[in-house]
């Protein structure tokens, strides 16, 4: 028996599955980079590779067009079932790509699967606005990220360590998808769309959680009307433009930092590879502080400035890493400047996250699926950007590269300054009083 006047914590275990899904997203999303380079997989299926880029870039095409509608369906149908459903199709088309035996089998399990994935973290989202208190938001959508970020780190080790185990980077993808079913399976049996609907929640959760009504499901129709709110909204263009040039910059530490490690300061692949993750691990402390700057902010400066706080704060100190890397002669200290990149883009995600719960109300999944599709569009231009500055520079292309990175955060850091998070897109609206569970 609980103590009635004492909160029951299943919004902790909700946040906890949370993480796990985004381990798996991680994990099924970066494995295929590792795959192609793989023995197995090129004494197996002779690609070009031309037709190996189109099927790592196919994920980002769907995954970035279907972030809105995923999201919506959500809001729609609920958290739940829905997140569950993207789980379970997602691992399916990770076993499924395992199956195929050419290069157009492989293209449209990955474009499924970016399909499958474009939900998760708009629908994440919606989960952290209504189980987690407006105070603690941030920190909460932190850990979400944190478990993408150390799916993300991990994913390449634990690809070519089953490869080589198993003999086949088959069997990689099939593990892989069993894992997300188990995941699946946690989850549904774990979370509830709404606190409201969860029989192991008390009274005094609820309260703390300051929900007490069950939010009215968005509509088609109303879709509509919130798409037409978005397009007018400055704040929400603000927050998708300033996604969209934070990841141009951070884009660079995932594509073509280990190139330029290994061709231009003469590093071997495998040290390179070393120094990417430990860039990749201050991300992931850049999450948790994240979450506890943005809320600390929210607390002591308000809802609006403190969430502005710690993106604009993050971004400035990125583009002054940035500005630094030319003049590095060290590749240590060149690895210490993206290190602080990666750290302070972090920082600023839990901010970025918290505020499509601040305006989104009942829409709150297809809001963060607006912003992500932005910033997903800023990955993909990232790492076509980066090739072109460094033609058009010759001999001082690096230099120019570095400074344009630097540039998209300031813009980015500038651009964000007119958003209000005490602007809400939706407006509240509720259903009948739901009984509390005992």
């Amino acid at each position: 028996m609980t103590d009635p006047a004492r909160p029951t914590t299943i919004r902790h275990r909700i946040i906890g599955v949370t993480m796990l899904m985004a381990f798996i997203l991680y994990l099924d999303r970066i494995c295929m980079g590792e795959i192609v380079k793989s023995m197995s997989f090129n004494n197996d299926l002779a690609l070009s590779q031309e037709q190996i880029g189109r099927i790592l870039s196919a994920f980002f095409f769907t995954y970035a067009l279907f972030q809105v509608p995923a999201g919506w369906a959500s809001d729609r149908f609920g958290a739940r079932p829905m997140l569950t459903l993207y789980i379970v199709l997602w691992s399916l088309c990770t076993m499924l790509t395992g199956f195929m035996t050419g290069f157009a089998g492989l293209l449209i399990a990955r474009l499924l699967c970016g399909i499958a994935e474009s939900g998760a973290y708009p629908t994440s989202m919606a989960l952290v606005r209504k189980w987690i208190p407006l105070t603690g938001r941030a920190r909460a959508s932190g850990m979400v990220a944190l478990g993408g970020r150390i799916g993300g780190t991990l994913a390449p080790f634990l690809t070519i360590w089953m490869i080589v185990t198993m003999g086949n980077w088959r069997t990689s993808l099939w593990i892989d998808g069993a894992v997300g079913l188990i995941i699946a399976l946690v989850f549904w049996k774990t979370v509830r769309s709404n606190p409201q609907e969860h029989p192991q929640v008390n009274t005094a959760e609820l309260a703390l959680i300051g929900r007490p009504e069950i939010e009215k499901p968005l509509s088609a129709r109303e879709l509509k009307s919130a798409l037409w709110s978005f397009s007018k909204s400055t704040s929400l263009w603000c927050n998708s433009a300033a996604q969209m040039l934070q990841n141009i910059g951070w884009g660079f530490l995932v594509t073509w930092l280990p190139t330029y490690l290994v061709k231009e300061r003469g590093v071997g692949e495998i040290e390179g590879g070393k120094m990417l993750t430990y860039v990749l691990a201050f991300g992931m402390a850049g999450q948790i502080a994240g979450g506890y700057y943005c809320d600390w902010a929210t607390r002591r400066f308000g809802l609006r400035a403190g969430r502005l706080l710690p993106m604009t704060s993050s971004m400035f100190v990125c583009a002054a890493a940035y500005i630094c890397c030319p003049f590095v002669e060290s590749t240590w200290m060149l690895v210490a400047c993206c290190a602080v990149v990666s750290f302070c883009t972090d920082l600023a995600n839990p901010a970025v996250w918290s505020f499509m719960g601040d305006v989104g109300g009942r829409a709150t999944a297809a809001a963060g699926g607006w912003g992500n599709m932005w910033g997903n569009f800023g990955a993909s231009a990232g790492a076509l950007l980066v090739p072109w500055l460094m033609k058009i520079g010759g001999g001082d292309g690096k230099t120019l590269v570095f400074f344009t990175l630097a540039g998209a955060f300031v813009l980015a850091g500038l651009i964000i300054l007119p958003m209000d998070a005490t602007k809400k897109l939706i407006p509240d609206e509720t259903i009948a009083p739901n009984p509390i569970p005992s």
